[in-house]
């Protein structure tokens, strides 16, 4: 599947979807609760669904109704194989959570999760007291508990997603855990995993992020839990104003966790006229020049952020390149192949990414399967001499399914 997008003008207003980060963290809670837990706005995008069934899978009875999922009944093993699709954090998430069960279970997966490393699951889980082994460091994952507590190192360089899941999980075991983790990437993410496992009852401390103590045989409590709407997904759009028009975006939280609100930092230093106003954020064209940003913390900005780049003066230089290696797609060579394809020069040196603002020509651009390439594409479309054709354009449904159809609600003229 292909999508045309032709150059145009940008004025409208969107919603953001819910939060498929915090759709899948909502759902692991769910899981550990004895109880009625009610998850509102769920993100039912690919990676919320394969959630979704990984809790069935896991004994937990779901009711879907307007606006909400219910979650009844305590999890128990029902089903030896669970897949997660293509979902890294469902992948390093819910593994844990499997390994509190006294039973075997292989986890599987999907399109470009195959190709993402889960190596660094193995020694911790055993040290923890599960047996855990990969495919040579890959999916499939088998898993079997239940896990006891005690001491574990974690390597958190390529992703905090495995600490997400063992903070998770080991609030449920029978002894008290201290994890050593090193070179943690993406803290903001594991702020929102532990705000979310508070409005549970569950508490978790931790020494300057290095680490982290976890009190055994906690208790989940029943509770509702409302998604947020996705910084991650807004920014394209937040980025679309900025060089096209005018923006406004709906459904997102001023003061949330989420690592991916920094994109208004890296507009604002770009120069674009962003803010609040009631009950929308919105970002609004001016002129603008290249900037430098780290997203070390943020690795999902830097789509988004290399569009904005190719649309600012100057060569912009944007930290953390190194993050991208393992993400749905190798994104810094995502990057550097498909922008060459329409006219923007990118290169990479270490752990920096240098984007030279130019004239976008247009052309055909791969989205390698990876849902933020593809959207990228469309957003680079906004200011490019000619249309630009995005290949694989599918892929979007992994977190936004309608993001074509609401990309063309805003854009005028194209």
């Amino acid at each position: 599947m292909f999508k045309k997008i032709q150059p145009s003008k940008i004025n409208g207003t969107v919603h953001a979807p819910a939060s498929k980060s915090m759709m899948q963290r909502a759902v692991a809670a769910a899981i550990l609760t004895d109880g009625r837990v009610e998850i509102l706005n769920p993100s039912l995008c690919n990676d919320g669904l394969s959630a979704i069934d990984v809790a069935k899978g896991l004994g937990k009875k779901v009711i879907s109704e307007p606006g909400k999922l219910i979650f009844n009944e305590w999890f128990r093993y029902t089903r030896p194989d669970l897949n997660v699709g293509e979902s890294g954090l469902g992948i390093r998430m819910f593994t844990p959570l499997a390994a509190l069960l006294d039973k075997t279970i292989r986890l599987q997966g999907s399109g470009t999760l195959l190709n993402r490393p889960v190596d660094m699951m193995e020694a911790p889980l055993e040290a923890l007291g599960a047996k855990c082994v990969t495919r040579n460091g890959f999916v499939p994952v088998t898993i079997c508990g239940p896990l006891q507590g005690g001491v574990a190192e974690i390597d958190g360089s390529i992703s905090s997603q495995m600490l997400t899941g063992l903070i998770t999980a080991l609030p449920l075991a029978p002894n008290d855990s201290t994890l050593h983790v090193h070179k943690l990437r993406s803290i903001p993410y594991v702020d929102m995993t532990m705000q979310l496992l508070k409005n549970f009852g569950i508490e978790v401390t931790h020494e300057n992020y290095e680490i982290f103590h976890i009190k055994g045989n906690q208790v989940y409590q029943p509770a509702n839990y409302f998604i947020e709407g996705d910084w991650s997904g807004a920014a394209f759009f937040l980025v679309a104003g900025a060089i096209g028009g005018e923006v406004k975006v709906t459904g997102l939280l001023r003061n949330s966790a989420q690592a991916d609100i920094i994109i208004l930092d890296a507009l604002q230093r770009a120069g674009a006229i962003i803010g609040f106003e009631k009950d929308y954020c919105f970002s609004r064209k001016n002129q603008l020049n290249a900037f430098e940003f780290d997203a070390t913390h943020c690795p999902d900005l830097f789509p988004p952020l290399a569009v904005l780049a190719a649309n600012c003066k100057g060569t912009t230089k944007i930290i953390g390149a190194e993050r991208l290696l393992y993400k749905e797609s190798n994104r810094a060579l995502a990057l550097m192949s498909e922008f060459a394809k329409i006219g923007i020069s990118i290169t990479v040196d270490g752990d920096v990414m240098s984007i030279n603002g130019s004239e976008i020509t247009g052309g055909t651009m791969d989205s390698y399967n990876d849902h933020r390439v593809a959207m990228m594409g469309a957003c680079a479309a906004i200011n490019s001499k000619k249309e630009v054709i995005i290949q694989n354009s599918a892929c979007v449904s992994k977190s936004w399914p309608t993001f074509f159809g609401d990309f063309g609600k805003i854009r005028v003229g194209g």
